[in-house]
């Protein structure tokens, strides 16, 4: 055994592409455009970090690449005890994903059952902050967006049918495993998510470079929702004309920030350190 509790020997190893214990692995890029049969693929060392240790998904395996296998030790001890790792070497890696694959560090997880979001707000603190989200369908603006989630601790975040998917594998990684953290749910339309948060006695406040106050102005006191909308189009209005709007102070000489960029200053704004 290993100071972090993963002995690498007991590692199976893969020597052919087509070996069919690793065939939810083949050709990550494409097969995501299309889905996984209910799983997703996580990448990278910190996003496995947050993926076993969070523990909000169920882990079928991981593919490593044989030369980073003594480096993973500490957090393959943190995965489930029962979980076959697979190791390879980095031609057979590079057919089985497709492309060549330079982290060389894969785990495939299988979603969940898409938590209620009803259930999710009744279950929230008194003094939570909820992100929600609406056209977001760019899956780095998306990963981004979660990684700031996690980093101002917002309690949960809501997104409309219009959204890309927050487990498409790129979200993931650009989320830095913040995906795989933060809850989420998914909502019918953007009018019941405007009445759902009123009736869970959230505050809505909607941004947009035309918000009629700064964020910074807000204080916030109880329960507290972000709106988000699309690059470019923003919020519709009819959803912006039913709560408070908030704006990032910037130059005047600007017209605005990318969503990503300003999810950030605007949570970190919103944000109470706990």
């Amino acid at each position: 055994m290993t100071q972090g509790g993963y002995d690498p020997a007991i590692a199976i190893r893969i020597e052919t592409p087509d070996d069919p214990r690793i065939a939810a692995y083949h050709a990550i890029r494409e097969r995501d455009l299309v889905g996984r049969e209910g799983r997703f693929i996580a990448e990278g060392k910190v996003v496995l970090n947050v993926l076993f240790s969070a523990r909000r998904f169920a882990v079928e395996s991981a593919l490593i690449l044989e030369q980073r296998l003594p480096g993973m030790a500490e957090t393959l001890a943190l995965a489930p005890a029962a979980m076959p790792v697979y190791v390879a070497s980095q031609a057979v890696m590079d057919a089985i994903a497709g492309f060549h694959i330079h982290r060389g560090v894969l785990a495939l997880g299988r979603c969940r059952a898409e938590d209620d979001p009803e259930e999710m707000l009744a279950g929230l603190p008194a003094d939570a902050l909820v992100v929600a989200l609406v056209g977001i369908s760019n899956h780095d603006n998306m990963g981004a967006i979660f990684r700031n989630a996690a980093a101002f601790e917002a309690d949960a975040v809501l997104i409309d049918p219009s959204c890309c998917d927050p487990l498409y594998r790129k979200a993931i990684r650009v989320s830095v495993g913040a995906a795989l953290k933060v809850p989420f749910a998914r909502i019918a339309d953007e009018a019941a998510l405007v009445d759902m948060l009123a009736r869970h006695g959230f505050r809505q406040f909607a941004l947009s470079p035309s918000g009629s106050r700064a964020v910074d102005t807000v204080n916030r006191d109880g329960r507290t929702a972000l709106y988000l909308g699309t690059e470019g189009a923003g919020l519709p209005p009819a959803l912006m004309a039913r709560m408070e709007t908030v704006r990032i102070a910037m130059s005047q000489d600007f017209d605005s920030l990318n969503v990503a960029a300003a999810s950030a200053v605007a949570l970190h704004r919103l944000w109470r350190e706990r």
